[in-house]
């Protein structure tokens, strides 16, 4: 594990660099190691940077731990993508961190990901919050996207592998939902969004006790409208203890 600082005005992110196996994942932290643990995954082709209009209010509640997920950012870039293999790479980097239990904040691909912790280890998820997204559902197969000239934040694999799994599913995805039991919210984006907003509810309804928050700012909620979007996540949070 080694680590450094990223510094702006407005606050100080520290990064580790930790190994899973033989992938090495950068992780960036902030907030009193005395509160209870965040932990942020990305949505496809971001990475952590993602999070910063909202990382401020985030850390004066939390212990934040945002991901750089494999094939992203900061990350090793390995070749061999899935949600399998990010869901034991985010659990492989909590372990080391010697962060058992904590509250889960997954947006779009992050979502998905997310949706499998919770759904398999139960017992580690405080609450859990889904931006934008239900799990992987059956579509009909879309074109491969041409990959973009110039070079990428990300690996373009990743685009490839992710939206094979999102396409073509395991319907295990689905029947995980009952399994969860944390507290679960789940902000959905609007009819804005390009994700399919009846699924969102669909998501919802399999989750014991799950309240649905819409702010129909498009996909990309807590980046379009963090306020709005904070204002839900910590009014939630009072109630969901």
């Amino acid at each position: 594990m080694t680590a450094d600082r990223r510094d702006t005005v407005e606050y100080v992110i520290e990064q580790q660099d930790v190994s899973v196996g033989d992938v090495r994942l950068a992780c960036f932290t902030g907030g009193d190691l005395e509160n209870a643990p965040l932990v942020l995954l990305h949505a496809l082709g971001e990475d952590s940077t993602t999070w910063e209009p909202i990382w401020t209010d985030l850390e004066s509640r939390f212990r934040v731990v945002a991901l750089d997920l494999r094939g992203h950012g900061k990350s090793d870039w390995p070749g061999e993508y899935s949600f399998e293999l990010m869901r034991g790479d985010v659990l492989g980097v909590l372990d080391q961190l010697g962060i058992e239990r904590f509250t889960l904040l997954g947006h779009s691909m992050g979502a998905s990901v997310a949706y499998l912790i919770a759904g398999e280890h139960p017992n580690r998820v405080d609450r859990l919050v889904i931006e934008d997204a239900p799990p992987p559902y059956p579509h009909e197969r879309r074109p491969v996207p041409d990959k973009p000239e110039g070079p990428l934040p990300f690996d373009w694999p990743v685009v490839l592998a992710i939206r094979a799994q999102v396409d073509e599913p395991d319907p295990r995805y689905w029947d995980l939902l009952g399994e969860i039991t944390a507290p679960t919210l789940i902000v959905a984006g609007g009819p804005d969004s390009h994700v399919s907003q009846e699924k969102i509810a669909e998501a919802a309804t399999r989750i014991s006790g799950a309240t649905v928050v819409t702010i129909p700012a498009g996909h990309l909620v807590h980046e379009a409208r963090p306020a709005e979007f904070l204002d839900a996540l910590f009014g939630w949070l009072a109630m969901a203890k």
